[in-house]
Order: C-alpha cells, then structure tokens, then sequence
C-alpha cells in the first residue's frame, strides 16, 4: 500500500470515528441510569434533589445532548478525556495506567496462540485423516465450544488452587499474567487451528507442491517454506480480527484473573454508569481496530505481491 492508499484510509475512517463516538455516546445519553446519583449513592451521601441539580450543572449533564456531545468532542481532539464521573480523577491517567497490562496480555496471548495453532494447523494437513489429525481436531473442536471463562477457572483450579504452582491473585507480578494469557490462547488456537489446516489442504493439493516433492524439497522446506508463506494472508486476517479484540480488553478473563487492564476498567466504568471512562475505552477500540487493521493490509503484499492495492 502506497503513501496515497495510507492517506486515503485514514481519510475514510474519519467518518467512522464520528459515527462511532456519536452513536455510543447517544446510548450513554439515553440510558436510564444518573451518574450523579450513582456517585452520591457511592460516597454515602443523599441524592438531595438540589444538591444532585447542582452537581448536574457542574458536569455539564443538564446541557442539550448536542452540547454535551460537542464539547466533550472538542475536549478529546485536544488530548483531554474528562474526568470520572464517580472518583473525579483524571480518565486519561485511570486509562494509561490499565493499558500496559492489556498490552502485555494481548502480546503474551497472541504468540502463543500462533506458536501452537501455526504448528499443529500446518502439521495434520500434512497428516490428514491420520489419527493425529482426528485428536487434534476434535480438542480443537472443543476448545472452540468451550467458553473462555470456562478454561481460565479450570487452569485457576490445577495450577493455583491444586498445585499451587502460581498465586490466585497475582495482578501486578509477571506471573499473573501467564494464566489469563493461556486461558485466551487456548480457546484462539482451537479456531486458529481448523482454519490454518483448511488453508494448508487447499496450498497442498496444488500441482507446484508436486513439482517441489519431485525434485526432492524436503517436506519440512515445503510445509514451512513454501505453505505457510502462502497461507500467511488468511494468518494475518485472523491474527488481526484477534489483536483487536484483545486490545480492547477481554471483560470477563481480566475479571476472573483480577488483571487489571482495559477489560476490567470498562467493566468498572459501565457498572458504575461513569461515562466519560466508557467514552475513552469505545475511542481507544474504534483507534485499535483501524490501527490493526491498517497494519495487516500493509503486510498483506509482503506475504502475497499479487494483491493490488486497496
């Protein structure tokens, strides 16, 4: 993708950012719950019906919703996301604070997804119908069916509780991480796997796999030279859709685990109806999704020169 294609797109999701942020904060706008009450309910005080107008007007919730969309927009584009509804501190120190351990946990789940499923997808569509391929694609076909949260209170159960091998609530160690980033791997490598195995068939019943057999490439060259360049494109859009939903938190492993990254800041936010901290989390997945995004149609020529330009 050219500098002019680079440009182009990010020209495109400028539109798609607005109508993001428009649409979610119209259904912050609309939800029947009052921050304000909230965070008086919380400090133990009374919702006094003039105190709870006056805190109104200080947070700016009494102005029209175009008002309050506006300025909270102007706000964002000049690097301020507000504060909390609930604590009144700063949403973008809460946010950089949580980032780094959803970073840390995306990055650890998706290399070990890719250094199981790339392996083993490649290796039983090389041994098709063995007996090998039947185990692996039936666990694969469980792990798949298997909730997330499922395996991570089973790994919690064997290696904390049972062996005691790692601490329960390990958060800020880099031992707690080893847990919630297995748990995901898992449950991403079940579906990685099938999808790997049924692009390596397709590459492998092709007549140049012949050709390289016949003049004598060893299989291992051809399976991990020639197949897995090949098939590297369906890998990237995989691995692509997953980063961005990592980077966008997974709500239900970092709460089991008590990790507390962007999963568990949202969670904390959309309990407690904070809103400018909800704000801040859907902005940050809209940039991730794009980011990501953008990144995989870059690399996309690198694996395959024969793909145009976007």
């Amino acid at each position: 993708m050219t500098t002019k294609g680079i440009l182009q797109r990010c020209l495109q999701f400028i539109p798609v950012f607005f109508g993001i942020t428009l649409l979610s904060f119209g259904l912050l706008y609309i939800a029947p719950s009052d921050p304000v009450s909230i965070r008086l309910s919380a400090g133990g005080v009374a919702a006094d019906p003039q105190l709870v107008a006056r805190m109104r007007a200080e947070m700016g919730l009494d102005a029209p919703f175009l008002v309050q969309y506006g300025t909270w927009l102007t706000h964002f584009l000049q690097g301020d996301m507000g504060r909390s509804y609930i604590t009144d501190q700063s949403v973008a120190a809460s946010f950089w604070k949580a980032l780094p351990y959803t970073l840390r946990m995306a990055g650890s789940a998706m290399v070990l997804t890719l250094l199981i499923s790339l392996p083993l997808g490649i290796g039983i569509a090389a041994c098709r119908n063995s007996r090998m391929d039947y185990i692996v694609r039936v666990l694969s076909f469980i792990g798949n069916a298997t909730p997330g949260f499922i395996v991570g209170i089973v790994l919690m159960f064997i290696f904390s509780y049972h062996l005691g091998w790692i601490p329960v609530l390990a958060t800020t160690k880099p031992i707690g991480m080893i847990l919630p980033a297995v748990s995901l791997a898992l449950v991403m490598s079940s579906r990685y796997i099938r999808q790997i195995r049924a692009a390596a068939l397709d590459e492998l019943d092709k007549d140049y796999i012949v050709g390289l057999r016949a003049r004598g490439i060893p299989e291992r060259t051809i399976l991990f030279g020639n197949v897995l360049k090949n098939i590297m494109v369906i890998v990237i859009t995989l691995t692509g859709i997953s980063v961005g939903s990592l980077l966008g938190g997974t709500v239900i492993i970092e709460t089991i685990f008590n990790w507390p990254g962007i999963g568990s800041l949202i969670m904390t936010a959309i309990s407690q109806r904070d809103y400018p901290v909800i704000q801040a989390v859907v902005v940050w997945m809209a940039l991730s999704f794009f980011l990501v995004n953008l990144a995989a149609d870059l690399s996309y020529r690198y694996f395959n020169p024969k793909i145009k330009e976007l």
